[in-house]
């Protein structure tokens, strides 16, 4: 059986390594992410860390954007003199990245790994004891590209400290002003719709008849598929959906058959082979 995984370089590379024993899994990323034209405001809210009981990073990319453009902070880290500032992350990717850069491991916050539910509603149970009223938040995410897709991850009509909170989600930074806390938004990158050469959109539009397997884990990439492939029926797709909401964006979008399954990949793989 043939699995699309539609996930942003590198992790589809890294997924595609992890399926490939048991499915012909391909990569066919349907994000895309590249730095900011100007990232002092990055370097601003580094300078303010300290200010802040947590940081929330919502990807490992804005991890890495976000590090490589403050390497001053990362070697405080690596020096071990650093803030008690905490680092909240929702999953285990994430997690690796953030400890690369030599965060200490006691400082970082996330879901239990077995929990198989990486979002903001597992990280809240997690966290929500930290805060008390007037404590800052800032919270590291992508930005919009051109192509005015929202970031499904986070979102909030709090000021940003940078760009525009965007048009998604908003359910973590309600709970944390709800619970008294201040959140800031800082972009770190863009993301947005990849451009497909020829090659890539034969696969899809036969992946979307043949009995393939898309692999989704963002509803941000499921509502790319219009714009790379406008025009194609999903009426005999077939998907694997990492969370409720993502799910429903493909069924949205009219996938014939779309399985939920937890981010784990002994799930994953179960999920997939349910659909054989």
């Amino acid at each position: 059986m043939r699995v699309i995984v539609t996930r942003v370089q590198p992790q589809a590379a890294r997924w595609v390594q992890l399926l490939s024993p048991r499915f012909d899994a391909v990569a066919l990323p349907l994000l895309q992410t590249s730095a900011l034209p100007d990232p002092s405001a990055l370097k601003t809210v580094a300078e303010h860390w300290a200010d802040y009981a947590a940081v929330m990073f919502v990807s490992s990319h804005a991890v890495d954007f976000f590090f490589k453009e403050n390497q001053a902070l990362a070697l405080m880290y690596k020096g071990r003199v650093a803030p008690e500032t905490r680092v909240w992350v929702t999953g285990p990717g994430t997690r690796a990245t953030v400890l690369a850069q030599g965060v200490p491991a006691l400082r970082v916050d996330s879901p239990p790994e077995t929990s198989g539910q990486f979002d903001s509603e597992a990280l809240w149970q997690q966290v929500q004891g930290q805060i008390s009223p007037g404590a800052r938040v800032l919270i590291v995410r992508g930005d919009l590209r051109d192509d005015g897709t929202p970031d499904e991850r986070l979102a909030t009509d709090a000021l940003p400290v940078s760009g525009t909170p965007g048009a998604g989600r908003d359910w973590l930074a309600q709970s944390l002003q709800q619970a008294g806390a201040v959140v800031d938004f800082v972009v770190a990158y863009q993301r947005g719709a990849p451009v497909w050469e020829q090659a890539e959109q034969d696969l899809a539009r036969q992946a979307a008849a043949d009995g393939s397997v898309w692999l989704f884990s963002s509803a941000q990439a499921v509502m790319h598929l219009p714009t790379v492939l406008p025009g194609q029926s999903w009426a005999r797709a077939r998907a694997v959906a990492t969370h409720a909401r993502i799910a429903q964006a493909a069924r949205s979008l009219g996938f014939a058959m779309v399985a939920e399954s937890r981010a784990t990949l002994s799930d994953v793989v179960a999920s997939i082979e349910s659909l054989a």
